[in-house]
């Protein structure tokens, strides 16, 4: 360290770096490093859907979709100072997309406009949310620009989950199952934010199972609690239109991807629905008995990771296209029975 040279961090005026927004900022923050720092500042996982959305009369910077939940994420980049015209293209975006996320990029923002969001964040309802955020750009010497983003308004209550399982934990006294289920999700997420692994808990609720991200929304990891067959398990959920087409890919794959995991997986197609699943099951003596659950939530916290880790690569260059003909789908599968499955 004697010898060590040291430099000064410098601070980029972000117009001078990027000359315009569409023609280059834009294309520069879909870039998926970009949009994974934004996504880690707001506690999204974002795929990239669209640049240059038309939404109503106006066309969206950035459209994204939330890859844990599906919903829409939409982003909006303003290289100066806030001003009326953005926030009413935001309310335009809001109008017209459901169960939406928007975020508001700018250089800087003015009282009123921050005041604006927080207004915005508190009266409307909750299945919307608005972000707003100051983007700067850091050097050292002539080293590239690095982003970073500072967030200058956000709903009120972030961590909030908008399912009525979340309004059951508010609104009323909980059954005895469902108290159960809290617990063991809320224990389970100790374990995951003390691990600091790749997967993001997401808030526990008094329900059967968790989520997390494998970063295409055509899919879910699942973590899955069954009380009536003392069963856990680790699923992949893919539940797009076009999942029987990925379903069938991955089977392809079944002798590699079961190598990787080291064991053999549950492949189960189930008539009537849209959802395939793969899974990794473990049966326990006694799921209510408290004293069990550290072994437990320690296989909870490695096989999801294990899971992620041999799926999230091939899920993320999956092309439904590529799946030819039924017929060469007609293979024997192996079945959880419904009570491996979360719904």
């Amino acid at each position: 360290m004697a010898n060590a040279q040291l430099a000064r961090l410098e601070r980029v005026d972000v117009r001078v770096a990027r000359q315009s927004e569409a023609g280059d900022f834009t294309p520069w923050l879909a870039q998926e490093e970009n949009l994974a720092l934004l996504g880690e500042t707001v506690g999204l996982d974002l795929e990239l859907e669209a640049k240059e959305q038309k939404v109503g009369p106006f066309r969206a910077d950035v459209l994204c979709k939330d890859s844990a939940t599906g919903n829409w994420v939409l982003i909006e980049n303003q290289l100066e100072r806030t001003d009326h015209s953005h926030l009413g293209q935001l309310l335009t975006y809001a109008a017209g997309l459901k169960a939406v996320t928007i975020i508001w990029i700018a250089d800087a923002f003015t009282d009123e406009h921050r005041a604006a969001l927080d207004w915005l964040n508190e009266v409307i309802d909750e299945s919307i949310n608005f972000f707003g955020l100051e983007v700067e750009l850091w050097r050292i010497g002539d080293s590239p620009c690095a982003p970073k983003f500072n967030i200058i308004s956000k709903p009120n209550d972030w961590s909030r989950t908008i399912s009525a399982g979340a309004r059951q934990i508010q609104e009323q006294a909980l059954t005895t199952i469902k108290q159960l289920q809290l617990d063991y999700w809320t224990a389970l997420r100790e374990v995951l934010l003390k691990r600091k692994g790749v997967l993001k808990p997401q808030k526990p609720l008094p329900q059967n199972w968790t989520t997390y991200s494998l970063g295409r929304s055509i899919a879910l990891l699942e973590a899955v609690l069954n009380t009536r067959t003392d069963t856990i398990s680790v699923q992949i959920d893919l539940n797009d239109q076009y999942a029987k087409a990925y379903f069938h890919l991955l089977l392809e794959q079944r002798s590699e991807i079961e190598a990787d995991i080291g064991e053999p997986l549950d492949w189960l197609e189930l008539a009537n629905r849209k959802s395939r699943y793969i899974a990794l099951k473990r049966r326990q003596s006694n799921l209510e008995d408290r004293t069990t659950w550290p072994v437990q939530h320690a296989w909870l916290a490695e096989k999801p990771e294990l899971m992620h880790r041999v799926f999230a690569p091939r899920i993320r260059v999956l092309n439904a296209g590529d799946y030819k003909s039924d017929a060469d789908a007609q293979v024997g599968v192996l079945g959880l029975g419904q009570s491996g499955l979360r719904r």
